[in-house]
């Protein structure tokens, strides 16, 4: 795998599952780890998220030979910016972010001197905090490696190999294209989550709390996507709005000719968009992607 230091910034849900599964997998690897909140870095160092938590991001990073960055991709350029002046040149720097173009060209910004390949791993649950990781929460998950031009094969090849190291399967993919395909299969659908739940809070008032009490499986799923961290999801809508925007903008239409079809009374249109969307679910427990199971098999870690 290549890496005996590795820093890790920021110490929620990914960054703690990083440094756990590193723990669990990588025993001869030394952790070091930071998170701008002080009472994070306190319970980072109670549960041993990482071997040292430090002080300050720039002594985190001291000996590192790869750093990887799992702060909000909104904060990406001033966490950066942070370790520029104690980074190794020589140190491999990556990030786990839903979105890549706006975060290669940040650190690419902060860290001139330094070689950057953005990774995000395709894992997580609606928890955040240093209380939130768990050492399997990559296992038989995909993480998207997304090289700019011209990166060396050899450094692609190390990060690929911790990856796999932590349980994880790797596509490598172009950075743009990633942000198109996470704007449909991650984005789109907490944006909707949050519209939906967001709606429902607003009846309340009028519903005298049944929203909540009666609350059936289809929209108690929906609010524990919504539940997801607030910080989090507001950058990723904003560094990666063109894409959003565009996926957003397909599922308004398609959302209007369910709605004609339902107001025309056309129930073959209904019954032919409901059976192929029911594929998709079936696909997606075949791929080993999720569980067939009524909990989805998400009793112990709710994601």
């Amino acid at each position: 795998m290549g890496f005996e230091r590795i820093a890790i910034i920021g110490l929620g849900l990914l960054g703690g599952s990083i440094g756990l599964a590193v723990r669990d997998h990588l025993p001869g690897v030394t952790t070091t780890g930071y998170d701008a909140d002080p009472a994070t870095r306190t319970r980072a160092a109670e549960r041993g998220l990482v071997g040292t938590v430090c002080d300050s991001a720039a002594e985190a990073v001291r000996n590192a030979q790869l750093v990887i960055m799992c702060v909000p991709v909104g904060a990406m350029g001033a966490a950066a910016e942070a370790i520029a002046p104690t980074l190794p040149t020589d140190a491999l720097v990556s990030d786990v972010g839903s979105s890549k173009q706006t975060v290669a060209r940040a650190l690419s910004a902060a860290l001139p001197h330094n070689v950057v390949i953005p990774a995000h791993p395709v894992a997580g649950t609606e928890r955040s905090g240093a209380d939130a990781g768990f050492a399997t929460l990559f296992q038989q998950r995909w993480c998207i490696i997304t090289p700019p031009e011209g990166a060396d094969p050899a450094k692609v090849a190390a990060l690929s190999a911790f990856w796999e190291a932590l349980g994880a399967k790797i596509e490598i993919m172009d950075p743009q294209h990633h942000d198109l395909v996470l704007a449909i299969t991650s984005h789109l659908p907490h944006l909707i989550a949050y519209t939906i739940v967001g709606t429902a809070d607003d009846l309340e008032g009028v519903t005298q709390g049944e929203v909540i009490k009666y609350s059936a499986g289809g929209f108690r799923d929906f609010t524990r996507i919504a539940a997801s961290d607030p910080t989090m999801w507001r950058d990723v809508f904003l560094s990666n709005k063109d894409a959003v925007l565009d996926m957003l903008q397909r599922f308004t239409e398609d959302l209007t000719a369910l709605q004609r079809a339902i107001r025309v009374g056309d129930g073959d249109q209904l019954f032919d968009h409901f059976t192929r969307t029911r594929a998709i679910r079936r696909s997606i427990i075949e791929e080993g992607q999720d569980d067939a199971r009524p909990d989805f098999g998400r009793s112990d870690h709710g994601g």
